[in-house]
C-alpha cells in the first residue's frame, strides 16, 4: 500500500431514479481503504480493505448497476433500513392510546428508508472523509406517525474505520429503529461462503423467537445453545444445529453493554485473507443474520451470482418489535428530543 495518498471525497452521477439524480460518493483514507456510498437509500455499496499480504478487495456483497439496487431482489445489501428495521407483529402498535397499522410488518414498510432518495453532502476532512445523508420521513409514510428527520453521516478516518452515526427528530410520536445493512464476506471473494469465519458476539443472551423469526419477548441465555459465541467459533460450528424460520442464524442478540455508550458487539476473523473486523455501537441489540435467504438467482457484483451463508450481517440496533413489549428498552422518539446512535465498522489484519 501507498502511505503517501491522502485522504480524498468524490462525487459522480451513476443514474437517476424517480427524475432525481443518484450520486456515489467514494471515501479514501491515507491507508488506501474506501468506502463507496450512494444516496438511494443510503446505502454502502463498497467497502475496499487490504488482507494479510495487503492486497485490496471489496469485504461487503454489492451490485452492478443501480438498476439493481432499486430492484425488489437487492436483499437490503448495505443499505439503511428504518423507520423501524426488523419486525413489528402483526404490522400495528399502539402509541398513546391511538393505534397505526403500517403497510408490511418488516424493515419500515413496503417503502423504507431504503428504497427512498436521500440527500448527500460531502464532508471532507484532513484526518477522516464523509458523507451525510439526510432524508424526511413524512407523517403518515407507511402508516408511521409524524415528520422524521433522518441524517445519517458515513466517515472513514485514518485507522481504517467506518463510523456511522444517526440522528433523528421528529414532529409527533413515533417508533424508530435504524441500523445498516451491509452483508459482509471478510475473505474478499477467496471463498463464497462465510462458514469458516470465526466471529464472538460480546452477548449472554438472545431474545427468544417464534414463528417467522418473530420475538416473542424472552430473554435467554447463550449457554449451552447454538447461539454462544461468547468465545470465538467458526459461523458453520453449530449452525445446522439453528431451525429458525429458515436453516441459519437469523437472532438478536442482548449486548453485555447496555449504557448507551460506545462498546465492542463483535469480531470476525476470516482465516483466508487475515482480515479481521471489530463492530463498536452503542445500541443494545445486534441482529446476526447469515445470509441464509441469499441465492443463485441474485447476481452481486461483477455478475457473480450469490450463494447461501455467501455473507453475513451484524446489524446494530433496538430490539425487534419493540413498541409491542414494554418489558424491552424503548424506541420511541418524542418531539423536542434527539435520537443519537452510533456504530463503528474497525478493519484490521493478522498477518
Amino acid at each position: 500500500m501507498n502511505s503517501d495518498k491522502k485522504s480524498s471525497i468524490k462525487k459522480e452521477c451513476i443514474g437517476q431514479l424517480e427524475g432525481e439524480d443518484i450520486f456515489q460518493y467514494t471515501l479514501q483514507n491515507k491507508t488506501g481503504m474506501q468506502v463507496q456510498v450512494i444516496n438511494y437509500g443510503a446505502t454502502i455499496t463498497n467497502i475496499v480493505t487490504p488482507d494479510r499480504y495487503g492486497e485490496m478487495q471489496s469485504v461487503v456483497l454489492g451490485l452492478d448497476s443501480l438498476a439493481h439496487y432499486a430492484g425488489w431482489q437487492n436483499s437490503l445489501v448495505g443499505s439503511t433500513v428504518g423507520r423501524v428495521a426488523n419486525r413489528i407483529s402483526n404490522k400495528t402498535f399502539t402509541l398513546d392510546e391511538k393505534e397505526y397499522t403500517l403497510s408490511s410488518d418488516i424493515h419500515g414498510g413496503v417503502k423504507g428508508f431504503d428504497k427512498r432518495i436521500w440527500s448527500g453532502k460531502a464532508l471532507p476532512g484532513e484526518n477522516d472523509v464523509a458523507v451525510e445523508m439526510s432524508y424526511l420521513s413524512k407523517d403518515g409514510e407507511e402508516g408511521f406517525p409524524g415528520n422524521l428527520l433522518v441524517t445519517v453521516t458515513f466517515a472513514l478516518n485514518n485507522k481504517n474505520e467506518l463510523l456511522i452515526d444517526y440522528h433523528a427528530t421528529t414532529d409527533k410520536a413515533t417508533p424508530l429503529v435504524l441500523t445498516n445493512h451491509s452483508y459482509f464476506n471478510l475473505s474478499g471473494g477467496k471463498d463464497n461462503k462465510v462458514l469458516s469465519t470465526e466471529l464472538t458476539i460480546f452477548a449472554d443472551n438472545y431474545l427468544e423467537y417464534g414463528d417467522g423469526s418473530m420475538v416473542t419477548g424472552t430473554i435467554l441465555d447463550v449457554k449451552q445453545t447454538p447461539f454462544d459465541f461468547t468465545s470465538p467459533k467458526t459461523i458453520g460450528e453449530d449452525i445446522e444445529q439453528v431451525q429458525q424460520y429458515t436453516n441459519g442464524y437469523d437472532v438478536t442478540f442482548v449486548l453485555r453493554n447496555q449504557t448507551g455508550e460506545l462498546a465492542l458487539a463483535a469480531r470476525a476473523l476470516e482465516p483466508l485473507s487475515g482480515r479481521e473486523m471489530e463492530v463498536y455501537t452503542t445500541e443494545p441489540g445486534m441482529v446476526f443474520y447469515s445470509g441464509n435467504w441469499l441465492s443463485e438467482k441474485v447476481k452481486g457484483r461483477n455478475g457473480v451470482p450469490y450463494t447461501e451463508n455467501g455473507a453475513f450481517c451484524l446489524e446494530t440496533q433496538h430490539y425487534p418489535n419493540s413498541v409491542n413489549i414494554p418489558s424491552f428498552p424503548d424506541t420511541i422518539l418524542r418531539p423536542g428530543k434527539t435520537f443519537s446512535s452510533q456504530t463503528v465498522y474497525k478493519f484490521l489484519v493478522r498477518k
